[in-house]
């Protein structure tokens, strides 16, 4: 029994490998690709976010609204996962094609175009998949240990996605074909642990189809559930922090840790190293806040972690250049353990507020629900990245001119944007989402009291709600 349950935990997880790795190969690579290898300037590198964001409002909660319809042998959401799973392949090809049109325009439209084709073909496999987040398991302990295997392969496959990728670019002595490798090694990867998914993760939990007609008022109807909105609160101002940081990390180790030595043309590990270390220790951190949720609460562990993730974000700033690597291996190891607590919790949560939905709507809506999860998360990773590439840029940040020398420097006053920028928004957001968990108030009680009314079918129902 105890094996059949890993290996369901094993398939459930695996899609979470493109979830995890597609997040870290944009936020921390391509920015810098388009800057310093197509010849993008960091203005124009946040319009093609924000664009790419507006076209999500419209694709997830359709998505959600769609899934949630569907009706196959496969279920509601692992068909899409099936389906989807080649189009990773082709649209992580072109997401990182080398555009090299002379017209600065045609190389905008074109990095536009490929970037929206991802993003949708990513709508259709992370929306099902959030939804089948909730409906894999119905028991609030268990939630947490799936979700933990989920974050573990997500966080597993960002190391591999922040480090391999950047070592397989350098083995060609154009970037150019470096990038084209790299894009198709990944693909594929990303696309088989989706199928994984789709074929093998069979869900507990099996509703009837959704009946209600497409709507604008049908699409935002979960944001009428406080607790949801809390939820999305605490998802918002975590993704958002972890784009602004992950965007701007290779920058700032490059062009400040390891100042001298990128002038000089040196190439060091310093940046991988430190990006792996934190996230190992991401991983390490899981079963200890496991153990702060079984004893205290889902809440309490988002607080710890988000504290200690906001105090290590501060030294950036006392940090001076070219400092010994080692202090950068111990606050990376550090901020990771921090990050860990508040990376975890929101997933954790999501069961438990479709739950308490399918008191109050009558159906259990978590193709909507995940639908503006994801709509959230791309939201954030946009603009929080479009946000600090337009003040990087107006603090003189330079950008690599198609077939012009490598950028070896970068002036002060935008390395100074960029360590400000890292080391206030965890301290503005996470502050935020600590607020939120203040308010948050399904906890392990509440909880059995929502799966009690669910399965007896209560009349007190509409005062549970109230009381959340």
């Amino acid at each position: 029994m105890a094996k059949r349950e890993l290996s369901k935990k094993l398939a459930f997880a695996s899609a979470d490998i493109f979830g995890g790795g597609s997040f870290n190969i944009i936020n921390f690579l391509y920015p810098g690709f388009l800057a310093l290898t197509v010849g993008i300037s960091p203005y124009w590198i946040g319009v093609i976010m924000l664009i790419a964001r507006f076209w999500d409002a419209f694709t997830d909660p359709l998505m959600g609204h769609i899934s949630d319809r569907t009706k196959s042998k496969l279920g509601k959401r692992r068909i899409y996962l099936v389906f989807a799973s080649p189009f990773i392949l082709i649209s992580m090809y072109f997401l990182f094609f080398p555009y090299a049109f002379s017209a600065v325009g045609l190389r905008i439209i074109a990095v536009l175009l490929s970037y929206l084709v991802f993003t949708t073909v990513q709508t259709s496999v992370m929306i099902p998949y959030y939804s089948l987040s909730s409906e894999i398991t119905g028991d609030y302990q268990k939630r947490a240990s799936y979700n933990s295997y989920r974050l573990g392969f997500s966080i597993f496959s960002s190391i591999l996605c922040v480090a391999v990728p950047s070592i397989v670019v350098g083995l060609f002595g154009d970037a150019a074909i470096g990038f084209q490798v790299m894009s198709l090694s990944f693909g594929t990867l990303f696309a088989l642990s989706v199928l994984f998914t789709g074929l093998f993760a069979r869900e507990e939990i099996q509703t009837p189809v959704v009946e209600t007609k497409l709507s604008v008022k049908e699409l935002v109807k979960p944001l009428s559930l406080r607790p949801f909105r809390q939820y999305l609160g605490m998802f918002l101002v975590l993704q958002m922090s972890m784009a602004i940081m992950s965007g701007l990390f290779f920058f700032y180790v490059d062009f400040y840790v390891t100042k001298t030595q990128t002038f000089n043309g040196e190439s060091t590990m310093v940046g991988l190293i430190s990006a792996a270390l934190m996230f190992s220790m991401q991983i390490v951190a899981l079963p200890v806040y496991l153990k702060i949720i079984a004893k205290k609460g889902k809440t309490y562990a988002y607080r710890a972690g988000a504290l200690l993730w906001i105090v290590t974000a501060l030294f950036i700033l006392l940090i001076p250049q070219d400092v010994t690597p080692i202090a950068i291996y111990a606050l990376a190891a550090l901020m990771g353990f921090g990050i860990s607590g508040p990376g975890l919790v929101p997933h954790t949560m999501y069961g438990d507020v479709v739950d308490a939905g399918q008191i109050k709507f009558k159906d259990r809506l978590d193709g909507q629900m995940s639908g503006f999860t994801n709509f959230i998360n791309k939201i954030a990773q946009a603009v929080g990245l479009a946000l600090v590439m337009f003040l990087i840029g107006l603090a003189g940040f330079t950008e690599r001119q198609p077939g012009g020398p490598a950028i070896v420097s970068q002036p002060d006053s935008a390395m100074l944007m960029i360590r400000i920028i890292m080391s206030l928004a965890p301290l503005i957001f996470m502050s935020i989402g600590i607020y939120i968990s203040l308010k948050y108030k399904i906890d392990a009680k509440k909880q059995k009291e929502i799966s009690d009314a669910i399965r007896d079918g209560l009349t007190n129902q509409e005062d549970l709600i109230h009381s959340l």
